[in-house]
């Protein structure tokens, strides 16, 4: 604390154990990405209904995958920028409202035209979203957490994504694929209301633009309701250096490369990217794979969407055993997953009983591994950039996730051969994770160290952990 009147923001954050008020932020962070993953891989379980209605090609196929990506691409910039000008609620809010429209009307979809559009603009809605779910939550966590947290709330985005399976299975062959969106759009139009009364903002954030002290002090008390705020009128962060105070994208994208981070943030990008490819490979067409290679369409669905959980799960399970240890740790899981998908690229344990537990274990791994990157996406910025910081990372990655439906489409579809490729070349992905990890875990010990407040007096990046 500077003075009677000064509260250190970090110092109060930092001296809190895990509160109430944490736990609503994680589940109300945890249904907002539980609804997004749910509206955005719909399409996954879907497609087979839509592809033998309006008689899709695969080429058709791999754009209507695509076009979603290319929306959260776009999306995921806008968001992210738009969060750290305006604050992480009210963006949270609007993304989710609109994915919960775009998602109801794409019921109506009679045409691949109309498809694909509607897609592409439910995609900018979703992406806009993740970038502002991580930040509010690494700016509200104890530090032991914010890694993790990150990992929980996106645990939710792939238990979303499971429950489209069943809730497919349940919905589409009785009533029609147009009632999936239907059901799905009204349930996340329920959660926008919700989240209009009981979402906060970020103190952090608020601190760091400078907010009026007369709003952060309910928010110190929604962290402690006993602390005495009457008395403050500043408030500071000790833990972070000044960002510039132009609000122009350019200058919010420069902040991402000063100090360290010039190193830390490509190593970033590359790693969420090579995870990107794996994990929206299998998103986009894991049924299809698991059909061609002999399983019905019905349980291709149910053990992509129990994979998929698990490896959600896993990932909390691996960041709360290795955050405190570094973000090398990570690599446990893709490097666990290079010989599960290697066995079923050569071709060893298809058409025997290996066959599904294998396909089961490699979903795991490869998700655990996604979780593992995500969760340091963000966390390495200041408060004032972090959205930004994420919102980029996030850009990146959809490069892979708008070209691996379209790799996919070209090259992985059609036969048992192209079908065994697509496993080879995840093994290939998952290598690059390793490497960029490990690469990055090398010069992200500099923000461990006591350079820490030399370089925060010298301007340079402090760790926002």
């Amino acid at each position: 604390m500077a003075g009677a009147s000064t509260l250190d923001i970090a110092k109060f954050l930092s001296g809190l154990k895990f509160t109430k008020f944490h736990l609503t932020l994680l589940v109300l962070s945890s249904l907002v990405t539980f609804f997004d993953g749910l509206d955005f891989l719909l399409i996954a379980y879907t497609l087979p209904y839509i592809r033998d209605e309006m008689g899709l090609t695969n080429e058709m196929m791999g754009t209507v995958s695509s076009a979603a990506f290319l929306g959260q691409m776009i999306g995921s910039l806008v968001g992210s920028y738009f969060a750290d000008i305006f604050g992480r609620r009210p963006v949270i809010l609007i993304c989710t409202l609109l994915s919960a429209v775009l998602t109801f009307v794409t019921g109506f979809a009679d045409t691949p035209e109309m498809l694909i559009a509607l897609r592409f603009i439910g995609g900018l809605a979703i992406g806009g979203l993740l970038a502002p779910a991580w930040s509010i939550n690494i700016e509200a966590m104890p530090a032991s957490m914010r890694a993790t947290s990150v990992t929980i709330i996106m645990l939710g985005f792939s238990a979303g994504g499971a429950a489209a399976g069943p809730i497919t299975n349940f919905i589409a062959p009785a009533y029609g694929w147009h009632y999936v969106f239907f059901t799905c759009g009204a349930l996340t139009l329920v959660l926008a209301a919700v989240l209009l009364f009981v979402l906060p903002e970020s103190m952090r954030w608020m601190v760091a633009k400078g907010k009026p002290a007369a709003k952060i002090r309910p928010m110190v008390n929604r962290f402690d309701p006993a602390f005495k705020t009457g008395a403050i009128e500043h408030f500071t962060l000790s833990d972070e250096r000044k960002t510039s105070q132009r609000e122009d994208p350019w200058t919010k994208f420069m902040e991402l490369f000063r100090g360290p981070l010039a190193l830390i943030t490509p190593l970033i990008w590359a790693a969420y990217f090579c995870s990107s490819f794996a994990i929206y490979l299998k998103a986009s067409f894991g049924v299809l794979f698991l059909e061609e290679l002999g399983l019905t369409v019905a349980n291709a669905t149910w053990i992509s969407s129990i994979g998929g959980l698990a490896g959600a799960v896993a990932g909390v399970f691996l960041l709360a055993f290795t955050e405190k240890r570094g973000p090398g740790w990570i690599t446990l899981a893709p490097l666990l997953g290079i010989p599960f998908v290697l066995l079923i690229g050569f071709g060893t344990v298809v058409g025997t009983s290996m066959f599904v537990p294998v396909v089961i274990m490699a979903a795991i791994v490869v998700g655990a591994g996604h979780a593992g990157v995500i969760s340091i996406t963000s966390i390495y910025y200041p408060s004032a950039v972090r959205s930004t910081g994420g919102g980029w990372a996030s850009f990146m990655a959809k490069f892979a996730s708008v070209s691996a439906p379209l790799v996919g489409a070209a090259y992985f579809l059609g036969s048992v051969p192209a079908v065994l490729d697509s496993y080879i070349f995840t093994g290939a992905c998952l290598a690059g994770i390793v490497v960029c990890v490990l690469a990055l875990s090398h010069f992200a010990k500099r923000l461990k160290t006591g350079e820490d407040q030399d370089a925060l007096a010298a301007g340079e990046p402090a760790p926002a952990e």
